[in-house]
């Protein structure tokens, strides 16, 4: 591959003017299946180069070790994009936003209580420099100064949003060159950030979503000469719990593109193509009201969450060719999709009583964080006795972010986080009846100082006013599902509950998992882990990658967290991301 050098006007590739057309592909939001699939469409649009994050939090989750396998090989990703004639962009972070979880920083930073992320506190720095003392090694055989695809590489991620530690930035740009990082280093922040984000002799560049004219004139009077570079241009953007389908249609943002490009301009779509956050990687917002992100991370962007290519694919790839070579090939065709309707779920078994299988409990006399526990997600299950029988007013110092309580196993009331609720009245049975604390991670915050997100009960709980001397904090990280008994029952039950089906196939395509009549939790298939579900919406079905089907026998688990109308669900031909006006 071709090596990227910067002029005062422009990018070089190999001495000769270069415009990067970039859109940005996060591997690890898209199942490594269909990894050379969405590059080849990128390629397709126009698009000459490729840009992603690498989530931390993924990669080590736990510290001193390093995960490249399955869908974490960032490598093979790399050797990928090289074999589309793709350049990439690497943002390593260590911090990146990107509506994950915790910013793609690892929980484990946050079991040291004074710990202070994105500054110089010397045991944070300790923690980036080993991670990228482990990571970095692996990837420098794909830089383009070495052959690889990889032309410039940032620093940080919209550092001037967040604080001015200069310092801070010295450092991470000093340990990726000291790890053999000798392409072209580069920063981003929105205009208004410029100033605290970026750092003399590395590039600065921009992101924003409109105001192109507007905000290329700050980038350039910040600036004085080298690329303009939009590193995020937002065509889209991401949709929330309890929120709408956000859209933006095509034409506005194809008009916006084409001003970029008429001003000279490098570009990268933010996003090209979303994906899915799966599991329990979404992230979450807190402004003063907490708020969390959904499973899909469809975007609006130019390809759906399936890979599917919508009109911004379309409107993009014209207004790329007015001004650069576009590949002339044909328009990509949708993925063949099932539609399968009332697969039954006749097998479950109740949380509650299954909890000692899924993770052992740790006595105490307070409740542990999931920090604490060692535990990045799922739930904690917090276990006490009630002193008395009679009535209980239940006041919880702090919940991140939802906590169902239950008293002698029959639940009495919800503690949320969003709703700033954290008292609740109820009635002992008797003295010394189990109280039960069934609390959920929805997402840790991924951007502003919130990112000390902490997780399960913080702080003190008192019944009556008087602290609970006593604990079990039982992690529930539910990375295993094979030691729960399931039985075959004739009415599902009420509570929490896994409920389990199977689904025969001829063949294996994408689809979509509908949860009609359903409440809240999760969804597996085959053991893979697709996300949250929620009645609140917007979103309504979960995309189901069709490498994680097989011909023959399916295995399908839903954990549900209150209550289903029917222990059925459907598998859909088209997705359901919710209505796009209040």
């Amino acid at each position: 591959m071709a090596e990227l050098q910067t002029a005062a006007d422009g990018f070089l590739l190999d001495g000769e003017p270069f415009r990067i057309i970039s859109g940005a592909l996060h591997y690890f939001r898209v199942h490594p299946a269909h990894w050379q699939d969405r590059l080849r469409k990128a390629r397709g649009m126009g698009l000459n180069t490729v840009d992603t994050y690498i989530p931390w939090n993924l990669h080590e989750r736990t510290r001193g070790t390093l995960d490249l396998a399955g869908g974490l090989d960032l490598p093979r990703f790399l050797d990928l994009a090289a074999a589309e004639d793709l350049h990439v962009l690497l943002r390593p972070g260590p911090y990146i936003c990107a509506e994950w979880e915790g910013g793609g920083l690892p929980s484990w930073l946050l079991a040291e209580p004074g710990m202070r992320l994105r500054t110089t506190d010397p045991h944070y720095l300790a923690a980036v420099d080993g991670y990228f003392g482990r990571l970095l090694p692996h990837l420098a055989p794909h830089l383009s100064t070495r052959g690889g695809p990889v032309v410039a590489v940032q620093v940080e991620n919209e550092y001037g949003a967040y604080g001015d530690d200069r310092e801070y930035l010295e450092h991470l740009a000093e340990l990726l060159r000291r790890q053999g990082v000798d392409v072209p280093l580069f920063t981003c922040d929105q205009p208004g950030d410029l100033a605290r984000g970026s750092l003399p002799g590395v590039l600065a560049t921009a992101n924003f979503g409109s105001g192109a004219a507007r905000n290329l004139a700050l980038l350039r009077a910040h600036q004085k000469q080298g690329p303009l570079m939009v590193t995020e241009f937002w065509n889209g953007w991401f949709d929330r719990w309890g929120g709408v389908h956000t859209t933006r249609p095509a034409a506005d943002a194809a008009a916006e593109l084409d001003t970029l490009l008429a001003a000279g301009a490098s570009v990268s779509f933010y996003m090209f193509h979303g994906g899915t956050n799966f599991g329990f990687t979404s992230g979450a917002n807190d402004k003063h009201t907490y708020r969390a992100t959904v499973t899909s991370y469809d975007y609006d962007a130019p390809l759906t969450e399936a890979g599917d290519p919508t009109p911004k694919y379309t409107a993009f790839r014209e207004v790329i060719a007015r001004h650069a070579p576009v590949p002339d090939t044909p328009l990509p065709a949708p993925s063949k999709k099932l539609s399968v309707l009332d697969v039954r779920l006749p097998q479950s078994v109740p949380l509650l009583a299954a909890a000692e299988l899924l993770g052992q409990a740790v006595p105490g006399t307070r409740p542990l964080t999931m920090e604490e526990l060692g535990q990045d997600f799922g739930f904690v299950l917090y276990s006490a006795e009630l002193p008395a029988a009679g009535p209980v007013l239940l006041e919880v110092e702090g919940v991140a972010d939802r906590a169902q309580v239950f008293v002698a196993g029959q639940p009495a009331g919800v503690l949320e986080r969003e709703s700033h609720h954290r008292a609740l009245a109820f009635t002992s049975p008797a003295a010394g009846a189990r109280l039960d604390l069934l609390v959920e991670n929805q997402g840790r915050v991924n951007y502003g100082q919130g990112i000390h997100d902490r997780k399960g009960v913080l702080g003190e709980v008192r019944a009556n006013s008087r602290p609970l001397p006593r604990w079990t904090s039982r992690p529930l990280d539910l990375a295993d599902l094979a030691p729960l008994p399931f039985g075959r029952t004739d009415t599902p039950p009420v509570g929490p509950a896994f409920h389990r089906g199977v689904l025969a196939l001829e063949e294996a395509a994408d689809t979509y998992l509908d949860l009609t009549g359903w409440t809240k939790g999760n969804a597996w298939v085959n053991g893979f882990h697709l996300g949250r579900y929620w009645s609140r919406g917007p979103q309504n079905r979960l995309y189901v990658p069709g490498p994680v089907l097989r011909a023959g026998d399916n295995d399908i688990v839903v954990l549900e967290l209150h209550a289903t109308t029917r222990a059925a669900v459907d598998l859909r031909d088209t997705p359901d991301l919710g209505p796009t006006e209040e």
